[in-house]
Order: C-alpha cells, then sequence, then structure tokens
C-alpha cells in the first residue's frame, strides 16, 4: 500500500520578482511525497492566488485525496478526481516519478522524448524603471542569456521596451503584460512591439475579456497564458491568439500537459513552455515538453537564493541536462 505525505516550504528570492499583478520575496510551494514499497515519488506545486488558490487550500485537496492515492488511484482517474490546478499537479508529477523510480526509467524515456544536452530558457527582467530594466537586460545578455522575457504592466511600455532594445540589441526579446492591458490601442501597440522586434507578446487582456484579439491581424504572435489551461480551453482560443503558455500547474500535472501540447499543435497553436517561481522538482517535472517548444521559459529556480537539491545545473538563459 503507498502512503502520501504533503508539507508547504518557504524559499526566500534573491531579488525581488515584479510582474503587473504585484511583486513577491519569497516562493511558497507544496511539496508531495508518494511512497511504495520503499521508493518515494516526489512532486512540487505553486499555488496561485490569480486562480484561487492557497497553501491551506492546496494542502485540504491534497489531505481530501489521501485515501484514493494510498489505495492506488492512478495518474488517468486522478484527471477526473480533481480539477486541474497546483493540488493536481504536485500529485500527478509525483506519482510520475514514482513510477519512473521504480522502473528505473527516465521521465524522458516514460514520456518516449529524447533528451537534449540542453535547454535554452528565457531569462526573466521585471518590472522597474526603464534604464534599470535595461541595465538588467544587458547584464543578463553579457552572461549568457540569449531570450529576455520582459515584464510589463500597462505603464512606460515605450520607454521600457526602447530601452531595453537599445540595450541588447541582438536578444531575442518577448513580452508578457500578465492581463494588464485594455482593448483600446491594443493593435497599435503590438504594431510598436513587433517594429521593436520583440517577438511574442503574451497575455495582454485579461482571460474572458481577448474577444478583440480576433479583430486584427497579428504583427507578432500573441500567446495565451491565464486564458489556456487544459484541452478544454483550446477552441475558444482560435482566431485570438497564436500560441498557448503550457504550465503544469495550470494544466494540473504532466498528463494533462503532453495531451494538451499535441492537440495544441493539431489545431495550429504554437508552444511555450512556462513556469511558476519554484524549485528544480518541478522544472524537472517539465522538461519532457521542452523539447516541442518555441519558447521556453523555466528560469523559476533562478530567482532563488538557495533550490532544492538535486539541484538542476541553471547557466544564465541554460539549463545543461546531463544530469537531468
Amino acid at each position: 500500500m503507498r502512503t502520501i505525505r504533503s508539507y508547504s516550504e518557504v524559499w526566500p528570492l534573491h531579488t525581488p520578482f515584479v510582474i503587473a499583478r504585484g511583486s513577491r520575496t519569497e516562493a511558497l510551494v507544496v511539496v508531495v511525497e508518494i511512497e511504495h514499497d520503499g521508493v518515494v515519488g516526489y512532486g512540487e506545486c505553486t499555488p496561485y492566488a490569480r486562480y484561487g488558490e492557497s497553501v491551506e487550500s492546496v494542502l485540504a485537496q491534497l489531505a481530501d485525496m489521501r485515501g484514493q492515492i494510498e489505495n492506488g488511484l492512478g495518474r488517468t482517474a486522478l484527471l477526473q478526481a480533481l480539477p486541474p490546478g497546483a493540488a493536481r499537479n504536485a500529485l500527478d508529477c509525483a506519482l510520475w516519478d514514482l513510477e519512473c523510480r521504480s522502473s528505473g526509467a527516465s521521465l524522458w524515456q516514460r514520456c518516449g522524448v529524447e533528451s537534449p544536452a540542453q535547454v535554452i530558457t528565457a531569462q526573466t527582467v521585471s518590472i522597474d524603471e526603464p534604464e534599470r530594466m535595461a541595465a538588467v537586460a544587458k547584464r543578463l545578455h553579457q552572461t549568457g542569456a540569449t531570450l529576455l522575457k520582459v515584464k510589463l504592466d500597462n505603464r512606460l511600455i515605450a520607454e521600457r521596451l526602447i530601452a531595453i532594445r537599445s540595450a541588447v540589441p541582438e536578444a531575442t526579446l518577448i513580452v508578457d503584460a500578465n492581463e494588464s492591458w485594455q482593448a483600446d490601442g491594443l493593435a497599435e501597440r503590438c504594431v510598436l512591439l513587433a517594429e521593436l522586434g520583440v517577438a511574442m507578446l503574451e497575455q495582454p487582456l485579461p482571460a474572458g475579456d481577448d474577444a478583440v484579439l480576433a479583430s486584427f491581424t497579428h504583427p507578432l504572435p500573441v500567446c495565451a497564458d491565464e486564458s489556456c489551461h487544459t484541452r478544454a480551453d483550446l477552441a475558444a482560443l482560435a482566431g485570438r491568439y497564436d500560441m498557448i503558455n503550457i504550465k503544469l500547474d495550470k494544466t494540473g500535472g504532466l498528463t494533462e500537459a503532453l495531451s494538451l501540447a499535441q492537440d495544441a499543435r493539431q489545431r495550429g497553436f504554437g508552444i511555450m513552455l512556462g513556469c511558476m517561481i519554484c524549485t528544480s522538482r518541478a522544472i524537472r517535472a517539465a522538461l519532457p515538453l521542452a523539447p516541442a517548444a518555441r519558447f521556453v521559459d523555466l528560469d523559476g529556480p533562478t530567482w532563488l537564493a538557495g533550490d532544492a537539491q538535486p539541484a538542476l545545473d541553471f547557466g544564465c538563459g541554460i539549463i545543461r541536462l546531463d544530469q537531468a
């Protein structure tokens, strides 16, 4: 019989992380351990207030699932037993990890995906004054990052982007507005981004208030984040978005994420792979999705003052996978 244990952890950040929705100085994660026959599988999630989650609510969901998990509930049945979200993600990833450790196969092997030697990941430039954001972008680029994700709110958009582009003319830039923009002037703003060589715009409008995206030709790809959690969301995104951002904490685990990626590609959506602020435990579970993604944004652990062990081998803008 299995046993399950769940608990929270607090991971301080080395630098405040600032987006349109607010600022944070620590990451609050929930860890699940599932043991069977002396083998332990680990999963991690980051409860997100934007989706009505807290550490307490996630721990309560996990407590409610204890009996079913200990009695052998599998990943497929879990999709129906819990809604998508952080709690299901932690359980699903712990079950994947338990399967891998019990069988001796890697997660890459279990998913039927060949592991690359390395993954290029975005490094995030969080919101600040234009000259400070430009300085951070320049430092990251000089340290090795070729892909930069620029966080923006609804102010100083042109000033920030012009300063950053001037500082890093050769970097690939993607922009994330985190639902902070409005429909008025959006088409013109997209043109500005395209003229500055921005490669993608992520979630400019609030989820559920994004129909206007279907009313104009996109001069750059627009990616759904908050608007896309699972396969059930894809039909409504057609004509509005060109890409989707897959995060395990939204899909409720790797099992749904793999299916979402497949269905999205079949519908013509490009794939971005993202994460919350988390430790290497959570990133490792998402890695099999990376080879099929146009953009990978898995820099969550690089914001932490310390990381869960064994930590992935992060460089600036790169994850080396020899030990993954």
